[in-house]
């Protein structure tokens, strides 16, 4: 079970929404890259990076402080928000990024996520933002009339590495998750998991930890590692003793 760190970026700084609200933006800090080092200190092997800026815009926003991220630590790299055709993709994975998340780009171009996978083995996910179990695009600002399920099926064989799924009535709210629906959803998909939204406590990623048998493979932890309700330590032993999934 890999816990992955979260830097939103907004506007060049490190970020928390609520509930996908981008006026709600909490700023915790205004260097990415040193809070990326911040993160590898802490004895992270990942960081799950989101250009926010990029994911309303439908490019690429706040390339400088990604770049400055992977510039400034050796952790694996996963980048979500914006990211919409082949050049943007390739250009993240020339340029060191391990993983790519494909979000918008899921619902309306299926078949360039399909090729990417296919060339790009184990580098390419699939991110499914869900409010009340539809998929929503377009940095959160549209909810579609597609199950979250449903287009997460239609990736099941074509090599993608897993599905990012956030609850978005969850996300940034320290709400606590929902672990049993997240592995209902993984079963019912049938490809690896990383659950995105809602971890509040140890307890949340425990509790998301006992799901590995149902496919969830990782975990996405922001607010609640920003304003130290979350214990790196303890988090990462948790995710290493609760689980033997690998992503």
């Amino acid at each position: 079970m890999i816990l992955f760190p979260a830097i939103d970026l907004k506007a060049g700084a490190c970020v928390r929404l609520l509930r996908g609200e981008m006026a709600s933006a909490t700023v915790f800090n205004e260097d990415p890259a040193g809070q990326a080092r911040l993160f590898a200190q802490s004895g992270f092997a990942w960081l799950h990076v989101v250009d926010l800026d990029g994911a309303f815009a439908g490019r690429s926003v706040n390339g400088d402080a990604v770049a400055a991220i992977r510039g400034a630590v050796d952790l694996k790299l996963q980048l979500g928000g914006g990211i919409r055709d082949r050049a943007a993709i390739d250009y993240w994975l020339g340029l060191g990024i391990e993983r790519v998340v494909l979000g918008t780009a899921a619902l309306r171009d299926p078949e360039l996520v399909k090729r990417a996978a296919g060339d790009h083995p184990g580098q390419v996910l699939v991110g499914i933002d869900a409010r009340d179990g539809f998929v929503a695009v377009e940095g959160w600002a549209e909810t579609t009339d597609m199950p979250a399920v449903e287009l997460a099926r239609r990736f099941a064989e074509a090599g993608v590495a897993a599905i990012v799924y956030t609850d978005i009535a969850r996300d940034g709210a320290l709400s606590g998750v929902d672990a049993a629906m997240t592995g209902r959803f993984a079963r019912d998909c049938g490809l690896p998991v990383i659950a995105s939204g809602g971890v509040a406590a140890l307890a949340d990623i425990a509790a998301l930890a006992s799901q590995a048998e149902s496919g969830i493979v990782g975990i996405i932890c922001g607010r609640a590692l920003y304003d130290g309700r979350v214990d790196a330590a303890a988090a990462l032993r948790l995710c290493r003793e609760g689980a033997a999934g690998r992503c």
